[in-house]
């Protein structure tokens, strides 16, 4: 086997771990909605925040590319089940800015994924410094962000 073909098995090889795993991480995410009485997209949206930090509705709508109506039924629902919050932005009182509810993400939702993130620490240990800074740059690079 050539130098180009193993490289061509090693990219498919990836490919197809990395849409295997999408798959496995929208299903987990889907059970941990339900179990928490959530819709599908809502544990989406707690990321969104967790990642970002609090947010306008309208921002949550660019990111996730949906109607600000969906996004308002989603915040509705995220806000009765204590997880977010919506409070008026101290600069522009007409802007409303959702927040995370720590102590209940904490409590709530955290338990629900410590064990994968247990799971994947200790992956991640088999690396060196250099692997898991390629680690890095292909996982930032794949989720479309720049690297830190």
């Amino acid at each position: 086997m050539s130098t180009s073909e193993r490289r061509a098995g090693r990219e498919e090889a990836i490919v197809e771990s990395t849409r295997r795993m999408i798959a496995a991480a929208v299903l987990y995410s889907h059970q941990v909605a339900e179990q928490l009485r959530l819709g599908p997209s809502d544990a989406q949206f707690m990321t969104l925040l967790d990642v970002h930090g609090p947010l306008t509705p309208g921002r949550l709508a660019d990111l996730t590319g949906l109607k600000t109506g969906t996004v308002t039924g989603v915040l509705d629902r995220l806000e009765s089940a204590g997880f977010v919050r919506r409070d008026r932005d101290p600069t522009d009182r007409r802007k409303v800015i959702v927040s995370l509810d720590s102590e209940q993400i904490a409590a709530r939702v955290d338990p629900h994924y410590a064990g994968q993130a247990r799971h994947l620490i200790a992956l991640l240990r088999r690396y060196d410094d250099r692997d898991l800074a390629v680690i890095a740059d292909f996982m930032s690079a794949v989720a479309g962000e720049p690297m830190p």
